[in-house]
């Protein structure tokens, strides 16, 4: 099994990839594998295949895992992948497809792992059924390698590592910056949703494909705590920015730190952010509404405390 060490698999010499060339060396020509077809040949990944381009090797095998025999084939097919990655369903969704579209060029072709597979499938199939889309029967995970054997295991779930991370879910539910149209509509927003508070989010991290976040708890202005506890409120936002990487990261866009007044629902054991709104001095509508908020008095709800 090949364990990665590092938290960026991707770059070129990375601990994962000097692992598996090491691990290649220390395997008997008996070890179970799957060998090269005669006709297999090395091509350069190229530009266009956006998928896996500067993953952190260069050249891929043809046919690859797939079964695409030619690289048009191969740019075509994985282009279809790009809007998934783009909802950060997992953070190595990008190693699983590439390490089938584009396997590296080794001796032998090097399977991803089932339990990598396993773990990119229990975050992202729920994403991609959002839109009508079964997970297909080509990534059937009982067809990879178990553990024990040759194979390209996950990173950053690594059940040996003591910084185990928390894997942010994308959400079905887009979420965006509103614009702050009138301070009516804004208050009548804040009224259907179960709680609305105004925070400051910081990006914790830059250097990875998904970016953690973090609620600045001394910046937590309640304004309506619903169904929950005051108290409790910066703990059940730290785990939804945790959690919904998609949504977290729409609001951010880009910018290493801002404030916001958002609002939503709470559903079980997590809250689910509908709107959200940037605390901008050009926002007059969403300073009035929170000025106003106050003393506004919302129609009839479930019987929830503003």
């Amino acid at each position: 099994m090949v364990r990665s060490l590092g938290r960026h698999p991707w770059r070129l010499g990375g601990p994962w990839l000097l692992g598996l060339l090491a691990r290649l060396l220390l395997w008997a020509l008996g070890a179970r594998g799957s060998y090269l077809r005669r006709s297999s040949s090395c091509m350069p990944i190229p530009q266009r295949m956006a998928l896996c381009y500067d993953i952190g090797y260069s050249d891929m095998r043809i046919p690859n895992l797939l079964e695409h025999e030619t690289m048009t084939e191969v740019i075509q097919q994985s282009s279809s992948w790009l809007p998934l990655l783009a909802r950060e369903c997992h953070p190595d969704a990008r190693i699983f497809l590439c390490s089938l579209f584009a396997p590296i060029c080794l001796d032998r072709l090097i399977f991803p792992c089932r339990s990598l597979c396993e773990a990119v499938k229990r975050s992202c199939a729920p994403v991609m059924a959002c839109y009508g889309y079964p997970w297909p029967e080509i990534l059937n995970c009982n067809k990879f390698p178990a553990d024990h054997e040759l194979c390209i295991a996950a990173v950053s779930m690594d059940e040996n590592s003591s910084s185990r991370r928390t894997v942010p879910r994308a959400s079905c539910k887009d979420c965006e910056l509103e614009e702050a149209s009138t301070a009516r509509e804004i208050l009548e927003s804040l009224c259907e949703n179960d709680f609305a508070v105004k925070i400051r989010i910081l990006r914790r991290n830059t250097t990875t494909t998904i970016s953690d976040f973090d609620l600045d708890s001394s910046k937590v202005e309640v304004l309506k705590h619903g169904p929950l506890l005051r108290t409790e409120i910066p703990a059940r936002l730290q785990q939804w920015l945790d959690i919904d990487a998609t949504c977290a990261h729409n609001i951010m866009r880009g910018t290493q730190a801002g404030v916001f007044v958002v609002s939503g629902d709470v559903q079980s054991d997590k809250v689910v952010v509908n709107k959200a709104y940037a605390w901008q001095k050009r926002n007059r509508n969403l300073h009035q509404a929170v000025r106003r908020w106050k003393h506004h008095r919302c129609p009839e709800q479930a019987g929830w405390k503003v």
